[in-house]
């Protein structure tokens, strides 16, 4: 299968992408990412017909991101061409005050594309951070985008 066609900048057939994870989540073995790949829900569904393979999957490595230096670039020699930043960055409490520092430093560093986001929000997330205020700045409706559904999909992903 033919991969990311950087000169004309669309996706042929095949995508490859690397996921980095809050370390506050360490733990996780990932299932709404990879639920939500196979079912291109949330941040996934420009996939919708497209084929993905996830080519590496890792923390941030803790407060303020040590692992961010990295690991894109073991992502990257596995052909990595989009990395995701987990949607724990957004729904954690705080949520991660280094995530546009992350995506700007990657696409930097390494020319790939960082989309903020991978699972649909779960509805007892939304509903604690929209009584919070936590996402009313002017700078959340951008980071939201890719994984803010409607209510049944995040009621799903609770």
């Amino acid at each position: 299968m033919q991969s990311y066609n950087t000169v004309a900048g669309y996706r042929d057939f095949m995508v490859k992408i690397g996921i980095i994870i809050c370390d506050r989540y360490r733990n996780c073995a990932g299932g709404k990412c990879f639920r939500a790949l196979a079912e291109r829900k949330g941040a996934f569904e420009m996939y919708k017909d497209k084929d993905a393979e996830v080519v590496g999957y890792t923390t941030c490595g803790g407060c303020p991101g040590g692992n961010i230096e990295y690991a894109p670039e073991e992502m990257k020699k596995r052909g990595a061409e989009v990395i995701h930043l987990a949607t724990g960055f957004l729904v954690g409490y705080a949520p991660c005050q280094w995530t546009d520092h992350f995506k700007s430093f990657i696409e930097e560093k390494y020319g790939l594309k960082v989309v903020i986001g991978t699972h649909p929000i779960p509805q007892k997330y939304y509903l604690t951070h929209k009584a919070l205020g936590t996402w009313d700045g002017p700078d959340w409706p951008k980071r939201l985008e890719a994984v803010m559904c409607d209510e049944e999909t995040r009621k799903a992903y609770d």
